[in-house]
């Protein structure tokens, strides 16, 4: 296995540019510095039928999201994704993940709904969780409202995104229902405690480093949380029989990556239908990276197939 040749050119960009590590940072500048420099290498944002902003109610007050309609629905309950954004619960928003929300709009022919779930350290664990899965549970009661298909709701998210996309299909499921009919896992914080062979071969070098990792942790959960809550650690849930399908993404040069596999693994012993692909040069954060990156973009491609398969499309 080795580093993509494009991959080695953003990472040659960012060694030059010489910024701060986030960990570096009190929260509100590492917020402002991701907002400032993760679009420079994303995809461009494409044109959408109609988007707008809403509030709608959750556990602890309003949460804001974003809704992506990619074409005139005339009539027609259009399938939808609900996306939570990564970030390692600390930083990203609405915005930094504007440009992935509306291709996957487009190539999916679906709704996206985009969660600005609450942030950390300022709303510790469990507060992202609880937005998230009050975030699905209002989209399915108020589907209609979104020209959307009750019957046809996904979960998707990257990274601490795709942590809150796994808590949210087993709350579902716990809950008894609605649950979604498809989960997009792309490169997803599954284990609590980072200490799997990834997390130290790559602590370094590699955009996400162990450090920022550890600081993100230390941000969400906090003195006083057990790290094994599968709520924080899905990996570490009792029970993962009857979730939904799954598309699970790792990328090869990720700390992520152990726990991203052994969920896969996890899900397909529990009976869980999965697909499952190891970008094997990439780096986190590659599915962001699709304006210097190839494969971020056939990532992007590889998830809106699979929601269309899932959708019946």
């Amino acid at each position: 296995m080795t580093l993509d040749p494009q991959v080695q050119y953003v990472l040659e960009l960012v060694e030059k540019a010489d910024l701060p590590e986030f960990h570096s940072l009190p929260p509100a500048e590492a917020r402002a510095l991701f907002e400032a420099t993760a679009p420079k290498l994303d995809i461009p944002a494409e044109d959408v039928f109609r988007w707008e902003e809403r509030w709608i109610p959750g556990p602890a007050g309003d949460i804001p999201i974003r809704v992506y309609t990619p074409r005139d629905p005339a009539g027609e309950a259009l399938p939808i994704l609900v996306f939570y954004h990564g970030g390692g619960f600390v930083i990203g928003s609405l915005d930094s993940y504007d440009a992935i929300c509306r291709t996957l709009a487009n190539r999916t022919d679906c709704i996206v709904v985009s969660v600005d779930y609450r942030l950390a350290p300022e709303h510790p664990f469990p507060a992202a969780v609880e937005d998230a899965f009050g975030a699905f549970q209002w989209v399915a009661a108020n589907a209609g409202e979104l020209d959307g298909d009750a019957q046809r709701i996904a979960v998707g998210g990257d990274s601490a995104g795709g942590n809150l996309t796994a808590v949210t299909a087993i709350q579902a499921r716990d809950a008894g229902g609605p649950t979604p009919v498809f989960q997009v896992l792309v490169y997803p914080a599954t284990g609590g405690a980072p200490e799997t062979a990834s997390h130290h071969a790559f602590a370094e070098g590699l955009l996400l480093t162990r450090a920022n990792i550890l600081w993100f942790y230390a941000q969400y959960i906090g003195e006083g949380t057990d790290p094994t809550d599968p709520r924080f650690a899905p990996l570490l849930a009792g029970d993962l029989a009857g979730l939904p399908p799954a598309l699970l993404i790792v990328a090869g040069y990720d700390p992520l990556r152990d726990e991203g596999i052994a969920y896969a693994e996890r899900l397909r012993r529990a009976g869980v239908a999965v697909e499952f692909s190891n970008y094997e040069g990439m780096v986190h954060g590659f599915f962001s990276l699709g304006g210097a990156v190839d494969k971020g973009g056939q990532a992007i491609e590889q998830a809106a197939a699979a929601l269309r398969r899932a959708f019946g499309g």
